[in-house]
């Protein structure tokens, strides 16, 4: 048996002393805890559920966030990639689930996630059918859009969030101190600890907010000190149009997933990722939503900020990342944690996110440049990007007006939706030798003799 070392951290598998890893593990926790509760408040505002309703939301939410990131670390049977993904309540399923619980009530939510995990979760385990259809340079455009869609997010947290209060320079300066604090660590900082920048920042930021009185620790003791998940909150009720319009997501977030693993194996693992890898990693994200469900919660998927911070640390380990995986399990059953936890300030968590969820993006940027970028990528990735963000950002104008309810909710707001099917659509489509086109062509005399061991050029 090897010695735990610190320097494991940066290896797949390996021992890792406890005391050095629970930092690590505690900052990836940190870093997407907020965001895991964000979604459950929004759909649980939709649905006009009470405060006590959405309290034990909250709690449940913490709890299967821990054990489906434990199965992605450490399988069960095929359902877990056994790599160091972190898994989170989905943003990717808010604007549908408000509309689905607005439209049906909560429990049509909660059995349309419920079918819609074990659709994932079954697909999941059939891996050649993904590989066939999530092309790299598919993926690669996924990831762009996600990092791309997560820069507003990060930039209305930097200024304090979704408040009468955003943009102030209160919250403004607590976003830049937090920040500078995160960048100053990283450069003087020796060693591994260089990698701890994020949770120092976060530290700074909150003790800043604490002296500014926008943390409430009062809340951190109120309530009970112990308490279980709730098991079944919600009976499920099964609507064939909420079964339909949430199992259309779950396709998004497949893809979305896909993009999140191979820019963690890219990042972190300096490789490409495997087909087995891909098979359990959405298997785990669909019947690890199946599980939500069932208390109550909205899909689980991974966690792009979580790939922000191992693109930005490359700490990959996965005893390291299970300690953060166990401190959310801890949290939803000790309240004054999960408090304390809930009552990060949104600018000093927007000072920590905004590098990050960059890094998301370049990282797809790194995955297309990887994949290729000759003229049928290269077209692939222009027209995607321009329908998937345009149309998005031209929403005011109706540019879905003419389309059924059901299209306009679900690609509305989600850039990463559209951009998905129309990845996928011209992936399918173009032709594999689409070589030469508008933006340059390059012509070579049929009769021109290449010398022997001259390298050839493709275009």
């Amino acid at each position: 048996m090897s010695e735990p070392k610190i320097e494991n951290i940066y290896q797949l598998d390996g021992k890792v002393p406890l005391a050095k890893a629970v930092p690590f593990g505690l900052q990836h926790v940190l870093a997407m805890f907020v965001a895991n509760l964000a979604p459950i408040i929004i759909i649980a505002g939709a649905a006009g559920l009470s405060q006590d309703q959405v309290a034990m939301l909250l709690q449940n939410a913490m709890f299967v966030a821990g054990i489906a990131t434990l199965i992605q670390l450490y399988p069960v049977w095929r359902v877990g990639a056994r790599l160091p993904i972190v898994m989170g309540v989905s943003f990717t399923f808010v604007s549908i689930l408000c509309y689905v619980s607005a439209t049906y009530g909560y429990g049509a939510a909660v059995g349309a996630v419920l079918v819609g995990g074990i659709f994932e979760g079954t697909l999941g385990l059939m891996a050649k059918f993904w590989r066939r259809i999530i092309t790299p340079i598919v993926a690669a455009i996924v990831v762009t859009t996600i990092g791309y869609s997560l820069l507003g997010v990060g930039i209305r947290s930097f200024g304090g969030g979704y408040t009468e209060s955003y943009g102030m320079m209160d919250n403004l300066v607590i976003a830049f101190i937090t920040l500078a604090s995160c960048l100053l660590f990283n450069i003087f900082a020796k060693s591994y600890w260089k990698q701890l920048s994020v949770l120092f920042g976060l530290i700074v930021g909150y003790i800043v907010s604490i002296f500014a009185g926008i943390v409430d620790l009062s809340q951190i003791f109120s309530g009970s000190l112990f308490s279980l998940p709730a098991f079944l909150p919600f009976a499920p009720e099964f609507n064939w149009g909420a079964i339909v319009s949430v199992a259309i997501i779950f396709l998004v977030s497949a893809a979305e997933t896909i993009g999140d693993t191979s820019a963690m194996t890219m990042a972190g693992l300096k490789r490409e990722i495997k087909e087995k890898e891909i098979s359990g990693s959405l298997a785990c994200d669909g019947f690890a939503s199946s599980i939500s469900s069932l208390f109550g919660c909205t899909p689980i998927t991974s966690f792009s900020q979580n790939v922000g911070l191992i693109a930005m640390t490359k700490v990959v380990n996965r005893f390291t990342i299970m300690t953060g995986a166990a401190c959310m399990i801890l949290a939803s059953m000790f309240h004054p944690i999960g408090a304390f936890f809930a009552s990060l300030p949104a600018p000093v968590l927007g000072g920590c996110t905004v590098m990050m969820f960059g890094a998301i993006m370049v990282s797809g940027i790194q995955m297309m440049a990887a994949a290729g970028l000759n003229q049928r990528n290269v077209t692939i990735a222009a027209i995607s990007l321009s329908f998937g963000i345009g149309a998005t950002q031209a929403s005011e104008a109706g540019i879905w007006q003419a389309m059924p309810q059901l299209v306009q909710d679900v690609f509305g707001a989600n850039c990463v939706a559209v951009v998905f099917v129309i990845s996928v659509l011209l992936s399918a489509l173009l032709p594999k030798d689409m070589e030469i086109g508008a933006m340059g062509e390059v012509e070579v005399a049929e009769n021109e003799e290449q010398e022997e061991g001259k390298p050839e050029w493709n275009y």
